[in-house]
């Protein structure tokens, strides 16, 4: 089992979702096999090289779709790429869309994100008192890379949109769905959180390709059929490797430094060092220690 990062250090990973179970075009050069405190991740993680990059890819939900959204072990998963030396992280999200503008199939570059689940641990930080800003869960600067590289591939892009993040696994109901519209929101889904928050607090540069796969159940004669959602899903993975093909060489890897993602604990710990028991230290040191050691 492999917890360090002393092997050549990893900077961009890809989180598939629904559909998305491998990378296309990725050079696999090891599967990593990683142990974390939290437990183990979705899936061992391919590290390989796309354009001389080197990129670690991890299915979400497994690599037999086996977790539901509600189970996936989000900590463990963003442990397990901090630990490989990860900053740039790209997820890829089905959706469902709020807003007839967003057809099904059409792809959407979120900029933020209403909070509904309730059974998911939804921090790294269980031992002490850490605060980060989520003013922007998405990352301004990747999502720019994201939206050119969707339009550069001529799949239709929507460069906005709150993502309201549910607990599954069952789809909303009417009453539920019709509430998330009249907020203003232009997505439904169930993996962003606590995806978004962890990554924020690992100082992951994370964003999101959300891909349209049905009208939820709002829209009259249109309700959520699995069949139909698994038709489309097909077509937006087809859409998604090529756009994948694009973004990580786009990727600014030059520009890490000036990405707030980076600076995400520096005043968000509250809790002072002498206070923080050793076994936490130990557990949570991957994020805390160039902080705590100065």
């Amino acid at each position: 089992m492999s917890t360090g990062t002393n092997d050549l250090r990893v900077p961009i990973a890809i989180i598939g979702g629904s559909g998305l179970y491998e990378l296309d075009g990725l050079k696999v050069i090891e599967e990593r096999t990683i142990e974390t405190p939290f437990g183990m991740p979705s899936a061992p993680i391919l590290i390989g090289e796309l354009d001389g990059r080197r990129v670690a890819f991890l299915p979400r939900h497994g690599k037999n779709h086996e977790y539901n959204p509600s189970t996936v072990p989000y900590r463990a998963n963003i442990w397990a790429l901090k630990s490989l030396g990860v900053f740039w992280v790209v997820t890829v999200s089905a959706v469902g869309s709020l807003k007839e503008a967003i057809v099904p199939g059409h792809v959407v570059i979120p900029d933020n994100i209403i909070d509904k689940t309730y059974r998911r641990a939804n921090t790294l930080f269980d031992e002490l008192a850490v605060h980060v800003n989520l003013t922007y869960p998405f990352d301004p600067m990747l999502r720019e890379v994201l939206i050119e590289c969707v339009k550069a591939e001529g799949v239709p892009c929507h460069t906005e949109g709150t993502y309201v993040c549910m607990e599954g696994p069952a789809f909303s109901t009417r009453a539920e769905s019709e509430l998330h519209r009249s907020w203003g929101a232009s997505l439904i889904g169930m993996t962003a959180m606590p995806e978004a928050r962890l990554a924020r607090e690992a100082e992951l540069c994370y964003a999101t390709i959300a891909l349209s796969t049905d009208y939820d159940c709002w829209k009259d004669d249109d309700e959520v059929d699995v069949t139909n959602v698994m038709a489309i899903i097909k077509q937006n993975v087809a859409n998604v490797r090529r756009i994948l093909q694009r973004v990580i060489p786009a990727i600014p890897l030059e520009r890490e430094e000036e990405c707030e993602a980076g600076r995400a604990l520096q005043f968000g710990i509250m809790t002072p060092a002498e206070a923080i028991p050793e076994d936490a230290r130990k557990k949570l040191g991957i994020f805390l220690d160039k902080y705590l050691d100065q």
